[in-house]
């Protein structure tokens, strides 16, 4: 049966909200030889440009029965290595990574006109990558850690807030907290990197690099 979405909106006002993009171009001969420098470009210009949290991305992974989940996590760290970001272990993406380590990061910068869309395998970072940036977050920050079952089932939001409160009154002049073992940090180490630029007409420019034989190939996709 296909349901009717007339009764909750206009599908004719939906068919007309389009925007036509015409900001800038990507092409062969302006971009970067490395994935990984042309990526540190771009985000030098989201960050001059103010994108609203320019490290915002949306992490999609497999679980162990093929069903595909997307959620929106923060880039904490890059390098010729990978991306990275830090979760609860125990969380739903966790435990999908544990099963199938492959997974996708995109990053949407409407100011910009560009996406990025990074396909690769996740690891987990050092047990001390992980205590050096736990220890660096703000104390509140460091404390939730502490509070959340990631992605468990709880009765009530007053199940958490007595819970931080007890977890507070225990670090009362501690200024250490240790790092939470079933928290810490992912390593994504891409083999596909695709650049989107926004052009007029949706001729949109793609460029994509892709790993083969251990070095990065070059091409340009049909939008």
């Amino acid at each position: 049966m296909v349901p009717n979405f007339d009764k909750f909106l206009n599908m004719q006002d939906l068919a007309q909200i389009r925007k036509d993009y015409s900001l800038s171009k990507l092409d062969e001969q302006s971009i970067d030889a490395s994935p990984f420098k042309q990526f540190e470009a771009w985000f030098k210009e989201a960050l001059e440009a103010k994108v609203l949290e320019p490290n915002a991305m949306t992490l999609a992974t497999v679980s162990a029965n093929n069903r595909p989940s997307a959620r929106i996590v923060l880039l904490k760290g890059f390098a010729n290595t990978g991306f990275t970001f830090y979760t609860n272990y125990q969380s739903n993406k966790g435990k999908d990574l544990l099963q199938n380590p492959y997974c996708s990061l995109s990053f949407f910068w409407p100011e910009l006109e560009r996406q990025i869309r990074i396909e690769g395998t996740a690891e987990r970072v050092t047990a001390e990558d992980s205590d050096a940036y736990f220890n660096s977050r703000p104390r509140e920050s460091r404390l939730g850690a502490w509070t959340s079952p990631q992605s468990s089932v709880i009765a009530s939001r007053q199940i958490l807030e007595e819970r931080y409160k007890t977890i507070e009154k225990d670090h009362v002049g501690r200024e250490t907290i240790k790092r939470p073992s079933q928290w810490g940090g992912y390593l994504v180490q891409p083999f596909l990197l695709e650049f989107w630029q926004g052009r007029v007409s949706r001729l949109h420019d793609r460029i994509v690099y892709t790993m083969v034989d251990g070095s990065w190939k070059i091409s340009r996709l049909a939008p």
